[in-house]
């Protein structure tokens, strides 16, 4: 059963769950930002904030989704979205631009600045992050 944080009003899995406790809205986040990365998460929100028991929470610098564990990060830059997600092999392949081991897994890095850059395979690659953790 999710739980929300008094403090902060971020939704968490547990209330033993550490987070980053700060009152941080969406459009904060993506004020003075170019309207095409706000029309790109829309996109990532939609398709992956309906997967089942998926938690979405904004800190002061990204917005995370939670499945267990944080498989999914959006962080809005000036003129790009930084997606990081997490796999059992390494992604060497384009649009990943990083892919580093942490933790018994890597995690990935994938910059895109508009929805004509969305492909089938990232949200496999989504997919796959929640599924893993």
């Amino acid at each position: 059963m999710p739980y929300n944080c008094p403090k902060c009003d971020r939704e968490l899995p547990s209330e033993s769950q550490r987070h980053y406790c700060a009152r941080v809205s969406l459009d904060d986040l993506f004020k003075g930002k170019p309207e095409e990365l706000l029309l790109l998460f829309d996109k990532l929100l939609a398709e992956v904030a309906d997967w089942p028991d998926v938690l979405v929470g904004t800190t002061p610098n990204c917005i995370t989704f939670v499945h267990r564990q944080t498989f999914f990060v959006i962080r809005p830059m000036q003129k790009v979205l930084d997606l990081k997600f997490y796999s059992a092999t390494q992604i060497t392949e384009p649009p990943v631009y990083k892919s580093i081991a942490t933790a018994g897994r890597f995690q990935n890095n994938i910059r895109l600045s508009h929805t004509g850059e969305l492909r089938p395979q990232l949200f496999g690659w989504i997919r796959g992050s929640y599924e893993l953790l």
